[in-house]
């Protein structure tokens, strides 16, 4: 059985609905008729009106209505339906109660009496459940504070008069340390007998309201069971506003009736997470959702805790209901950088190279609001298109991802064809990565739909996120574009003269990532040292270019709460993770991968030569255990070192490489990789090569790099012993962060689970220490 689940007030976000809006023209005109406004207008650049009730209501009525109607057809009629507070009345409109004009009238009638409440306030409790906060209640003695919402067995809201408030979360708190009280972000006590006028004014607008009969059961916040055949929906649904909303005994009610698969409608997917652990609870895995699968899994951090910082761009509502689905991590870093990036986080899944960042992963990230970039190093460009096809495919059009611009200084040829291949796909956001200079194809995407709006400021078209680890590079990133850049693509006719005229007043990068002690390749920067440097380098460079001032943001090592915190508190306006991602369902790794990074602690990586840079010793961080590669990889590049061709070393280790590292004669491997040249149109590689033997031996021993990298990829178990993984010490600690939870599997490791754990954990952490 599959039951359908909304989401209620406190998911709202500016920019909600762009993909559903304007496919239903018809209710949206109806919608501005019932409003007396564009709902268009205020889902797409409400601002602060999302924050009050009597706009956020309708307006994720309208949006979650919508989302139903363009799915319905592809995922059918579900065999049950919920919704959270608000989220109610979407489900009675698609089990026949009302439609979608009734609906709208009565929820634009109910947010506009709970706005005009006033008085008392709510607080989330996390770490405890129903029993232990109500035997709390009751040993205070107080009577102004209520339980408004029963969420799961580990998250309660409770709601009435300020001091009450204050009072009991103190209690809560003092008597086991390991509860969490997160005050919510409203201006009266939802839920609870303080909202009983409001609660009478509503029944009466109940009583004037033609209300069907369900045609397919929908369950009562009320009394978590379904609406009674033959008894008026307005009994119950009159009395929603000041009572308990019972959302554990209502998952309960669903797990009793057979129901093994749950589709949530509403950003943040905090009520599969509601699901989940009440499924995990009986030991009954919860199967995802057909349409927006996303399991907020039962770990430390709470799954939809209160927002514990200042009001984020994206609001939960000043006038919200008792949970608000806006996680707290949603406050934390630049604003400006949520909204560019369309992601309910200052926080991005990096790309990590072959499409381990696989399409998968980018789409994943997408239906959750939040924002990831492709892996597109080592890929051929047909492969690169294949993958912009495929989310194409599979995005709605418009919605927000990334791919990676690896730099390659031996094939410029390669560089230009990418960024060719990505202004024809209109890909808006790119990652720039391994640059040593700024180079003319990223300087013709940053560049490309550059102009002066009509106040005559530079406005670029695409964004640039650049990866950098050395001020050398950050200042030409953190300056506009060489001229002789700008003046060859304009004379090839690769830009006009209003696009590099505007483009010469804007930095090269509108975001520049700092890399510290990452995965892959790193010079082993400390983030302590490198972000405070790079905030003030960005700062000097400001004077010297128009636009948007660059964000500074961090990357590496951030693996736990704790580390995504500290890179907040030095200054970045956003955070990229990469290694752990890669230990993930979505990640385009083999099982085997998976299996080895799930086990790995904080010291089980090391540094070894990287293979596309072999040659000039630069080196990548990789997994050291269960695997040799570290240990052969260091080994070619000394013998490389200290040899000037193959025929110098010695024909015991020559011997010794044949067995272990390539598994074949070295002469085979000279054939396959001359013929991999070859074939791929580059045969002067193998001419200059066969006139130098030290070259030679390079391309031997870097065959050995790709192969390992095919081998992980694959999961060639027969060839474990060879696997290279590129993973910083970030996979460890949260290894360890998850371990005992329901994250302790890979399998539920879901990349929007990740960064809903790593920023929310953040947000605590930055509130406990204030």
């Amino acid at each position: 059985m599959r039951a359908l689940l909304f989401a209620g007030q406190g998911s709202q976000r500016q920019g909600m609905g762009a993909e559903v809006l304007d496919a239903f023209p018809e209710h949206c005109a109806l919608a501005d008729d019932i409003l007396g406004l564009s709902v268009r207008e205020l889902c797409l650049h409400g601002g602060d009106r999302l924050r009050l009730t009597r706009y956020a209501q309708p307006a994720l009525f309208t949006v979650h209505a919508l989302t139903y109607l363009a799915g319905r057809e592809e995922q059918g009629e579900p065999d049950v339906v919920a919704g959270h507070s608000l989220g109610e009345f979407n489900a009675l409109m698609v089990a026949g109660v009302l439609d979608f004009a009734g609906g709208l009238r009565l929820v634009a009638e109910r947010g506009r009496l709970m706005g005009e409440a006033d008085g008392g306030a709510m607080a989330a409790v996390l770490g405890a459940g129903l029993t232990e906060v109500e035997r709390t209640l009751a040993a205070s003695g107080r009577t102004d504070v209520e339980v408004a919402n029963d969420n799961s067995a580990t998250q309660v809201v409770i709601s009435g008069t300020a001091a009450g408030v204050s009072a009991v979360t103190a209690l809560l708190t003092a008597g086991d340390p390991a509860i969490r009280c997160v005050p919510l972000p409203v201006s009266a006590a939802f839920h609870s007998r303080e909202m009983a006028p409001a609660a009478r004014r509503f029944a009466a607008v109940l009583a004037e309201t033609p209300l069907a009969p369900p045609r397919l059961p929908v369950i009562s916040n009320v009394t978590a069971r379904p609406y009674p055949p033959g008894e008026p929906v307005a009994a119950l649904l009159g009395r929603q506003i000041r009572s308990r909303v019972r959302w554990t005994e209502t998952m309960e009610h669903l797990l009793d009736s057979g129901v093994d698969e749950v589709t949530e409608i509403g950003r943040g997917r905090t009520l599969t997470g509601f699901w989940r652990e009440a499924a995990a609870s009986r030991r009954t895995p919860a199967a995802p959702g057909r349409a927006t699968p996303a399991p907020a899994p039962a770990v430390p951090a709470p799954v939809a805790p209160a927002p514990a910082v200042p009001a984020p761009a994206v609001p939960a509502a000043s006038t919200a209901p008792a949970v608000p689905a806006v996680p707290a991590g949603s406050g934390l870093g630049s604003a400006r950088f949520r909204e560019v990036y369309r992601s309910r986080y200052a926080y991005v899944a990096g790309s990590m190279f072959q499409g381990i960042a696989s399409t998968d992963l980018v789409v994943r990230m997408a239906g959750a609001g939040l924002f990831g970039f492709f892996g597109t190093g080592g890929l051929p460009l047909s492969g690169i298109r294949a993958a912009l096809d495929d989310i194409g495919r599979r995005l709605a059009p418009g919605a927000p991802y990334g791919m990676n611009l690896l730099h390659d200084m031996t094939d410029s040829a390669g560089e230009r064809a990418t960024v060719d291949l990505f202004l024809r796909y209109g890909v808006r956001y790119v990652e720039a990565a391994a640059f040593t200079r700024v180079t003319a194809p990223l300087v013709l995407y940053r560049a490309k739909g550059a102009h002066r709006d009509p106040g005559g400021r530079p406005v670029a078209v695409n964004q640039v996120l650049a990866k950098v680890s050395r001020p050398e590079v950050a200042r030409q990133f953190l300056a506009p574009p060489p001229p002789e850049l700008l003046d060859r693509l304009r004379a090839e006719g690769a830009l006009t003269a209003e696009e590099a005229a505007a483009a010469a007043a804007l930095p090269v990068a509108s975001d520049l990532c700092v890399e510290s002690d990452s995965g892959g390749h790193t010079d082993a920067g400390v983030a302590l040292a490198l972000l405070p440097t790079f905030v003030r380098l960005r700062d000097r460079a400001a004077a010297a270019v128009e636009g948007e001032p660059v964000r500074v943001g961090a990357a590496g090592g951030i693996g736990t709460p704790e580390a995504a915190a500290a890179c907040f508190l030095l200054g970045a306006d956003f955070v990229l993770t990469g290694s752990v991602n890669q230990c993930s369902p979505q990640a385009g790794t083999s099982d085997a991968v998976k299996d080895l990074l799930a086990g790995l602690d904080v010291q089980d990586v090391t540094y070894a030569p990287a293979g596309d840079l072999f040659e000039l010793g630069s080196r990548v961080q990789v997994v050291r255990r269960g695997t040799l590669f570290p240990a052969r990889a260091n080994q070619l590049y000394e013998l490389y070192r200290r040899h000037a061709r193959l025929e110098d070393i010695d024909a015991r280790t020559l011997a010794t490489l044949e067995r272990g590292c390539f598994g074949r004669p070295l002469a085979e491997v000279w054939d396959r990789t001359a013929r991999h040249y070859r074939d791929t149109g580059r045969p002067e590689i193998v001419h200059d090569a066969e006139r130098d033997p030290k070259r030679r031996m390079a391309l031997v021993f870097k065959w050995y790099f790709a192969e390992s990298s095919r081998a992980a990829l694959a999961g060639a178990k027969e060839n474990s012993a060879n696997f290279q993984v590129h993973c910083g010490p970030a996979m460890g600690a949260f290894n360890r962060l998850v371990e005992g939870t329901a994250l302790e599997s890979w399998r539920r490791r879901d990349v929007d689970a990740i960064a809903d754990l790593l920023m929310t954990g953040a947000a605590e952490v930055l509130a406990a220490a204030r």
